[in-house]
């Protein structure tokens, strides 16, 4: 069988350096995002590499930890290390021992929240988290021979949302079916994160919120309207969307409301973090309903977030994104916040960029001049960037990404 080819992750430079400069190291986010394949292909020279996936290897560390470190020897990458957190204690008085030595121990973990908590109570100040998604746009480009042809901003997006980012199916989507894989890695999702690590009842009411909240993409987050439409609490609502932020399924952008008064909605908007998970949940399966569909624009709007969030967290950079949306209906899609300035943003499903698109971002320039609010920009379908008779710019996703690293370098 032919092996895959390894695809550069944008990530790569921060962690090598990382490893230099902390004793541990934990890489987090959702299963199947290449965190394994990652380490391997860039420390593989360097360190033995042990996985907790293996049952014998995690009842192993868990029966005896300190004769499971021993027989370890030098520098470790130790794989889903939630399944053993007892074992952070005794890392930790090893990491002591010998403060000095940078890169002892390599992490990785699927799931966020419990994985952090264990980390911070037991190896605070001797680690650095980074977090891995799948594939970006960015990412993929580097794949030889996969983006043949593909040159604008909804080739690009058609890709994300059929087949989706996951590094398999992106590696081996000529042999795969990505519904049979995407219902497969739900199962495996719900079986073995959501039943294993939290309290979980039924997880048939769990699925059909999930698919409740993909119909919600891009939406403000209410938490009653979820709650009627499952036939569960709204707390237990909560819990599941503490649960899915946690596995990196979904991202929560909050909404900026410094010096905004009491005119702007405060709850979250939802997006989920791979376009091909939400054209599943969606049941969308060709490009005419990712295009011409109802859910078309938040579609398009999910896949933007999407890549924002990725080109952040892959630089190890902190996301410092929002929206706004006033009391009398103004919404910006996204205000991002860099080199201690705000810069509105807008997406559109269009090839034809016009300036009614972004007027919401020049109402809302108006509306607070107080703001250290810059130019905005518009983000949609075009075959190329300029600007509008406003000012604005329009961006394609190439010409976006060069912009965002303007911003944060």
């Amino acid at each position: 069988m032919k092996k895959n080819p390894y695809i550069p992750r944008d990530i790569e430079n921060l962690l090598k350096k990382l490893s230099r400069q902390f004793p541990a190291i934990v890489v987090t986010g959702p299963r199947q995002s290449g965190k394994s394949t990652l380490l391997k292909k860039l420390f593989a020279k360097e360190y033995a590499y042990f996985s907790f996936d293996d049952p014998l290897v995690r009842e192993q560390a868990k029966s005896d930890p300190n004769r499971f470190l021993e027989t370890l020897g030098g520098r470790v990458i130790i794989d889903e290390i939630q399944y053993v957190p007892e074992l952070l204690s005794y890392i930790k008085i090893r990491i002591d021992e010998n403060r000095t030595r940078r890169g002892q121990f390599i992490f990785t973990g699927s799931q966020q929240f419990p994985l952090i908590k264990h980390l911070g109570d037991s190896l605070a100040g001797r680690i650095a988290v980074i977090e891995l998604l799948p594939f970006s746009v960015r990412e993929k480009k580097k794949c030889i021979g996969y983006h043949k042809g593909f040159r604008t901003t909804q080739d690009y997006y058609l890709d994300a949302c059929i087949p989706g980012s996951f590094p398999e199916i992106v590696l081996r989507q000529k042999e795969m079916e990505t519904d049979f894989w995407y219902g497969g890695y739900l199962r495996t999702y719900l079986e073995r994160d959501v039943r294993s690590f939290y309290n979980i009842g039924n997880l048939r009411e769990f699925q059909r919120f999930l698919q409740l909240l993909a119909a919600r993409c891009s939406q403000i987050l209410n938490l009653s309207s979820l709650a009627a439409d499952t036939g569960v609490a709204v707390n237990t609502i909560k819990n599941w969307i503490s649960i899915l932020e946690a596995g990196r399924i979904i991202y929560l952008l909050p909404p900026y409301y410094n010096n905004l008064g009491k005119r702007i909605t405060k709850s979250p908007k939802v997006y989920f973090l791979d376009c091909g998970l939400l054209a599943y949940l969606l049941a969308l399966r060709d490009r005419n309903q990712i295009l011409q569909g109802p859910l078309a624009g938040p579609l398009f709007e999910n896949f933007c977030i999407q890549e924002t969030v990725k080109f952040f967290l892959h630089r190890g950079k902190r996301d410092r994104l929002y929206y706004v949306r006033m009391n009398n209906g103004l919404e910006v899609d996204l205000l991002l916040e860099g080199k201690g300035k705000l810069y509105p943003l807008e997406f559109k499903l269009s090839k034809t960029p016009h300036s009614s698109m972004v007027q919401p971002i020049e109402r809302f320039r108006k509306l607070f001049k107080n703001l250290n609010l810059q130019e905005g920009a518009l983000l949609s379908l075009s075959a190329k960037s300029g600007f509008l008779p406003s000012g604005a710019s329009f961006k394609t996703m190439q010409d976006y990404f060069i912009w965002l690293a303007y911003l944060t370098d």
